[in-house]
């Protein structure tokens, strides 16, 4: 065993005096040790329950013959940071999770782990260090919240969110909007639609690393529990087998959890992770890989933010299962490759069906004949730029406009409310890259404003920055190069025309390439006074087209 190196011979008496200090038995300890990575915190309603889940997990390992260990790892509420400096943290954090993780297990030479995950850029960490550290490891999460309602009609986060819109525009008062907050998140659980979060979460189990169900049993179901038990019996088996996660999971396993992210028009931060996840796989994955599998990958789900159905409406429609056995039929699911669940995916959806048809659309009758997000890329973007193709309306998959620019979302975020902003406008929000925020801020608020200002049909928004999973219409993030690093996005000014063209593929600026090399000669850099982490943030991060990954 691994953690022999803990605890066994002479040698290591002291270790085991310590261990014993912790009330760990002669007969434990000639076990195997499991970490159990718990992200619980009192802040997160995606993680407010974990305390069950891990419960559940400890019992699972436990009966199976294993030890579990449990250690804390930090989370961010994105929505929660949201619109303020606090964002400017949130991606930074993925990188501190997956350095915790290592940190823990390397020290304490665990022989396997169970990450226990929900939200945001805590699962993208998690995966990220299970890779780096190489060792039996598997994901379960909280699961998705309920959505919830008022006045008859399903809610949910964003809703709040394009409230405020409604509200500066005299559609709804304060006091409905103060009846709307306290009923849109009415569960605990990650945010009820394909958000970041419940994103990630899908995708963990479409890649082979967590139990089928993961991404999509409610938080308050009591499957969602007895799938952690089954959690903890199974990261054993993967221990005994020594299964890790670079002998399970291959650029195929990749391929896949792709193909079913642009099926379920899943959140653009999807391609940030997933490269992310790959370089620690070794696994050589780039942002044309995403786009040759969106060609050819149709959208059978329309999701909350970009359709009515919640993810708690996937499951009851058979789930991440169902979604890939339909996309096998296309040849574009890799069949023979290996899982957590010590099958192969083939063997995993034998008895996956669809059971609503209008949840999950057949691949002959899709929502979309291409998938649910695209790389764009032209003058305005030479290394790429991401956009959520399922969230915008037909009429804005073609766009030509004029630049209204501003350097910070609090700038964009404020004209669009003070209704400075007229149908027809591109937004251009720079300098908020993974440099240039630094930390590459999401602007839900600025294209949840636009929305609720009744600009959805006719405003377009570009940026270097990034967006929530909630985010939906003509919204293109990722921008690279990004502003802080001299790429096109910093020599845009007012009134220059920026032509949007999603089915080609193309987000050019319509200015000569004499007039930006003038304006290249004159740009300078913006200098922010930085401390703490994202000073070191600043310095070793990496573009958006790489995955934001520090080197």
């Amino acid at each position: 065993m691994r953690s022999d190196k803990a605890k066994k011979g002479i040698e290591r008496a002291p270790h085991r005096s310590l261990f014993k200090a912790s009330g760990f038995t002669n007969d434990e300890l000639k076990r195997p040790l499991i970490g159990v990575a718990n992200s619980f915190n009192e802040i997160i309603p995606g993680h407010i329950h974990l305390r069950q889940i891990v419960e559940a997990v400890k019992a699972g390992i436990r009966e199976a013959g294993g030890v579990p260990v449990e250690f804390g790892v930090i989370g961010v509420c994105d929505g929660i940071a949201m619109n303020h400096e606090g964002m400017k943290y949130s991606l930074p954090s993925r990188e501190i999770i997956a350095d915790s993780i290592e940190i823990m297990a390397q020290a304490h030479a665990f022989d396997g782990l169970v990450l226990v995950t929900s939200c945001d850029k805590i699962t993208p960490g998690m995966l990220m260090a299970a890779f780096r550290v190489n060792i039996p490891s598997i994901i379960v999460a909280g699961g998705p919240m309920l959505t919830g309602l008022y006045k008859g009609k399903k809610v949910n986060l964003i809703s709040v969110f394009e409230a405020i819109g409604k509200v500066k525009r005299g559609e709804m008062s304060e006091e409905e909007l103060a009846e709307l907050e306290s009923c849109a998140c009415p569960t605990c659980g990650s945010c009820a639609g394909m958000f970041t979060a419940n994103s990630m979460n899908c995708l963990s189990e479409a890649i082979g690393l967590a139990l089928p169900g993961n991404g999509t049993i409610p938080a308050v179901f009591a499957d969602r529990i007895r799938l952690a038990k089954e959690t903890g019996r199974k990261i054993m088996e993967l221990v005994k087998k020594n299964l890790t996660p670079r002998k399970l999971i291959s650029k195929k396993s990749f391929e896949n959890a792709i193909a079913v992210d642009m099926a379920l028009g899943c959140s653009t931060n999807t391609v940030l992770h997933l490269m992310a996840i790959a370089h620690e796989a070794k696994v050589d994955l780039d942002l044309k890989t995403f786009d040759e599998i969106s060609r050819k990958t149709p959208v059978l789900a329309k999701l909350i933010p970009a359709g009515d159905h919640s993810v708690v409406d996937l499951h009851f429609a058979g789930g991440i299962p169902a979604v890939m056995k339909e996309l096998s039929k296309l040849g574009i699911i890799h069949l023979d490759v290996k899982t957590v669940t010590g099958k192969t995916l083939k063997e995993n959806l034998k008895n996956a069906e669809i059971l609503n048809r209008e949840v999950i659309r057949s691949v002959e009758e899709p929502y979309a004949k291409e998938g649910g997000i695209a790389i764009l890329y032209g003058t305005l973007a030479p290394e790429g730029a991401v956009v959520k193709t399922s969230a915008v309306l037909p009429k804005m998959l073609k766009h030509t406009g004029p630049a209204k620019v501003f350097d910070s979302e609090e700038e964009a975020y404020k004209a669009i409310l003070d209704k400075k902003i007229k149908p027809g406008d591109v937004v251009v929000i720079r300098y908020e890259g993974p440099k240039g925020g630094p930390g590459m801020r999401e602007m839900l608020s600025p294209t949840s404003a636009i929305i609720g200002m009744g600009l959805g049909d006719s405003v377009a928004l570009v940026t270097d920055g990034r967006f929530s999973g909630g985010t939906q219409g003509a919204c293109i993030g990722h921008v690279s190069p990004e502003a802080a690093e001299g790429g096109p996005i910093a020599l845009v000014k007012d009134g220059d025309i920026i032509e949007i063209d999603i089915p080609e593929r193309k987000l050019d600026l319509k200015v000569s390439e004499e007039e930006l090399e003038k304006r290249r000669k004159k740009w300078k850099p913006k200098k922010k006074k930085l401390e703490g982490i994202l000073k070191k943030y600043h310095i070793l991060v990496k573009s958006g087209a790489k995955g934001a990954i520090l080197e």
